[in-house]
């Protein structure tokens, strides 16, 4: 790691000069004293991605709700009401923005899109993690319902439609990441968009032309734990989590590809970071107090820890190699945060504290931007520029639906035995 004595003083001035941002000092020191004026201050994101963030999707496209019985969605959160709350939660959300949204249209005749309200990670262990033998026999039966039902399904095998999809590596349907690479993509869903929080480049569960979206954090909760603005960023890096994982890795190196586990072996004793397996109360406020916080990968690449860093101003650091942000379109993830290679993670503390002053200043102007912390929430109500209407935009920029769409008498796509003999059992 090496030692830390020749870039303290570099720190210390990156903690001062965090303090101002996202406020700018307004007067200049006199005689050694510094008295500081400070304003809000944030920074729009130029050119094309700060139009595509704020676009307005209402207009562009019209969605024809399936109307499932309730024992796909509405009877899975009367029985478990965790679902409500977890990092999961967004197909949920999702759902009940849609049944009130302009967007919506009672005609399946002039739909562009048709969506399924199928909800996948609400059936939950003790411990409240979704059962992913569960999920793909859920989707498979409202597959099943809709294409018995109605006839839209068949004349495309689902082209036209999407499915909100937040598992840890989305409809490969398992939370470790050998196990759903086995699995795949289930079959039934080879043709229809995805919009899901897993992103990775070259990845089997990630296919082309899938929405990436961010995980769910609670609006209301965060808002409640909002301190003043003016609070120094006394804290360099900021984490709290797990390391190792030895419940379900109990040898270790294969959670989170080892990344974290180096995090903690490295800078456990480092004065410049706060890491730790405690969640205290203070949690949320701990995040707005610091400058960096990390954003390291665990069993998947993605967790709500990228929505907090982005809604408190404080930089992400993101610790996952190939990954693919949420609303890459739309915000300058590289512009907001700091990208480290998991195989760079010793190399942290020389990586922060060289990063220059105005770099540092820069991506906490463009963090205080209130669109930006919009995209990244599911608020209820629903907000302008919030991520409900930034799915509704990407799947308005695909249309108009490409040739091939619509299928030809005697295609067929889909082969509805394929895949894991399990996912063929009744639901």
């Amino acid at each position: 790691m090496g030692s830390r004595t020749g870039w303290l003083p570099v720190a210390i001035l990156l903690l001062a000069a965090s303090a101002l941002s996202p406020r700018v000092a307004a007067a200049a020191a006199a005689a050694g004293e510094a008295e500081h004026a400070v304003q809000q201050h944030s920074e729009r994101i130029s050119g094309s991605a700060g139009d595509v963030l704020e676009d307005n999707p209402v207009g562009k496209l019209k969605v024809f709700i399936y109307d499932l019985p309730r024992k796909y969605n509405k009877k899975m959160v009367t029985k478990d009401p965790r679902c409500l709350n977890h990092m999961f939660a967004a197909e949920i959300f999702m759902h009940r923005f849609l049944l009130s949204s302009a967007v919506r249209t009672l005609n399946p005749k002039e739909a562009d899109w048709f969506y399924t309200p199928v909800y996948t990670t609400c059936d939950l262990t003790n411990a409240g993690l979704p059962l992913p033998f569960k999920s793909p026999r859920v989707m498979r039966s409202a597959i099943q319902y809709i294409s018995n039902k109605w006839p839209f399904w068949n004349r495309t095998d689902g082209a036209d439609h999407f499915f909100v999809v937040p598992h840890d590596f989305a409809a490969c349907f398992h939370y470790q990441e050998e196990k759903a690479i086995e699995r795949g993509i289930l079959p039934l869903l080879r043709r229809a968009t995805l919009v899901q929080t897993f992103g990775q480049e070259n990845h089997v569960c990630l296919k082309e032309g899938s929405i990436i979206i961010p995980p769910y954090a609670p609006p209301q909760k965060m808002q409640a734990h909002l301190i003043s603005p003016d609070t120094p960023r006394s804290i360099f890096v900021y984490f709290r989590g797990l390391f190792y994982d030895t419940g379900n890795d109990p040898e270790g190196g294969y959670y989170a590809r080892g990344a974290r586990a180096s995090l903690w072996e490295n800078f456990k004793s480092n004065p410049l970071f706060d890491i730790s397996t405690d969640h205290p109360a203070t949690y949320y406020e701990d995040m707005q107090r610091a400058v960096f916080c990390l954003c390291p990968l665990g069993w998947a690449p993605w967790s709500p820890r990228l929505v907090e860093a982005v809604v408190f101003g404080c930089i992400p650091v993101i610790i996952a190699d190939d990954i693919v942000l949420p609303f890459a379109d739309a915000i300058p993830w590289e512009e907001i945060g700091v990208f480290v290679e998991e195989k760079d993670v010793p190399k942290l503390d020389t990586i922060l504290t060289s990063m220059p002053i105005d770099d540092i200043l820069r991506k906490q102007r463009l963090l205080a931007n209130p669109s930006m912390k919009q995209a990244m929430l599911f608020p209820q109500p629903a907000q302008p520029r919030d991520a409900f209407h930034q799915i509704l935009n990407g799947l308005a920029r695909k249309l108009p639906h490409p040739e091939g769409t619509y299928l030809q008498p005697g295609d067929q796509h889909l082969n509805w035995t394929a895949g894991p003999v399990g996912d063929l059992k009744p639901w």
